[in-house]
Parts: structure tokens; sequence; C-alpha cells
């Protein structure tokens, strides 16, 4: 039996004082995301390659974030069935967005690099290849078109 969920985003931007969009340089990138029930909105804009606010989050992040996220949740799942105590988890993600000159572009690839502390070292190489299971189960990775690689590096410790 499957199961359908739906999520919803709200987009709100307008057009600022003295700015016009006859010209893509001529107006702010700048824009608020709210996610249904939940209590901060999110304040977006552009890359920066791509005239927008730095300071701001931008599409390229928030994709790579939940590509990160959702192995992270995906891999602790998969350890919780194989009874491996995780004691922390940490990753370095990147993505490769590759842009034509007409402007159109796709990411070519992402790289998740997560470092993860368990308890028993007797687990060590299972929870190392629990890494591509959870991959497999990775809503966000399932839905991409571009590879999404892992590297991942397992430390013990004993408390």
């Amino acid at each position: 039996m499957s199961f359908k969920h739906t999520f919803k985003a709200a987009v709100n931007w307008h057009i600022g004082d003295n700015e016009t969009t006859a010209n893509p340089k001529g107006f702010s990138k700048n824009h608020v995301v709210t996610i249904a029930n939940k209590n901060t909105p999110l304040e977006v804009s552009a890359a920066k390659p791509f005239r927008g606010d730095d300071s701001r989050y931008n599409p390229e992040d928030l994709l790579l974030s939940a590509l990160a996220s959702c192995h992270m949740m995906s891999y602790l799942y998969v350890c919780a069935q194989n009874n491996i105590e995780v004691l922390s988890y940490t990753d370095t993600a990147e993505a490769i967005l590759n842009v034509e000159p007409s402007g159109r572009g796709h990411f070519s690839k992402v790289t998740l690099k997560p470092v993860v502390t368990i308890k028993d070292a007797l687990q060590a190489e299972l929870a190392k290849t629990l890494h591509n299971k959870a991959n497999s189960l990775c809503f966000i990775a399932n839905s991409c078109n571009f590879p999404v690689e892992h590297y991942a590096e397992i430390l013990v410790t004993r408390h």
C-alpha cells in the first residue's frame, strides 16, 4: 500500500520602488517563501552569481540542504533498523551546477561527505555500507535526475 503526502509552499515577491522587470538587472530577486504549518518564513534570493542577495538562502542552497538532510534522516532510519547506535552525524555536502551561455542550467552531481560517529566498532563496516541503503530510500535523491554520491567516514567512540 502506498501513501501520498502533499506539501505546500507559498512564494511572495513584489517589485520594489524604482525597479523594473524590463531589464534582468533592474529588480531585486529577494522574496519570501512560507511553508505550510511552519513558524518561520524563509528569506530567499537568487544565488550571488545570478545577481541575488548572498545573505539569503537561494534555491540551489535549499536543494543541496534538502538532499543532505534527507540522506541523514534515511541513514539514521536504516541504522535504527540495524541496531546501530549513532552518536553524531555531520556532512559537508557539495553540488555542481552547470550553466550554459543561454542561461539554462542543471545540477550535474551532488557529493555528500558524511562523518558518522557510532558506539560499537564491530558495526563500523555495516554502518558504512548502510549509506547505500539510505541513498536508495531518500525521497529527495530519488527525485533527482543527477547522481547523488556519498563518501562516508565512520568513527567510533565508546561512552
